[in-house]
């Protein structure tokens, strides 16, 4: 399958994807406001440079994009028809990236949590991610 977009367009659109600040991290950041849990960004000189660090709890939380982070979800199961070989190995890649950066944060004591965007919809989500985030 062709693409729709000349190359100029596609990389003016690819160009638009963001990687800090998205709908998704922006939601879960309100939900730990309103819950009272305080939090840094910018990872914090951490592996991997999580989207949400919490110092004093030790915790690490990463709120990823079920699609570009291949999530077993139907969101995130998809797979893409134009250049499947090239998306199909930097899933892979990111998947494994995932995988490296969540053993060096355990090995070095931090609690890993990661939100998966199609979370985001289900009722009672903000409790949990809250309940989870306080247990020790």
């Amino acid at each position: 399958m062709t693409d729709v977009f000349t190359p100029e367009k596609r990389s003016a659109v690819m160009r638009r994807v963001k990687g800090r600040d998205t709908a998704p991290e922006l939601k879960v950041r309100r939900m730990l406001r309103a819950a009272g849990i305080g939090y840094r960004l910018g990872g914090c000189g951490l592996p991997g440079r999580p989207d949400v660090v919490m110092k004093g709890r030790k915790v690490a939380l990463f709120v990823h994009g079920c699609f570009w982070h291949g999530h077993d979800c139907p969101r995130g199961a998809r797979k893409p028809k134009a250049n499947a070989a090239y998306w199909n190995a930097k899933i892979d890649r990111n998947r494994a990236r995932d995988a490296r950066v969540e053993a060096a944060l355990t090995a070095a004591g931090w609690r890993v949590l990661v939100v998966w965007e199609c979370r985001l919809r289900e009722p009672g989500f903000a409790e949990a991610l809250a309940a989870e985030i306080r247990e020790p």
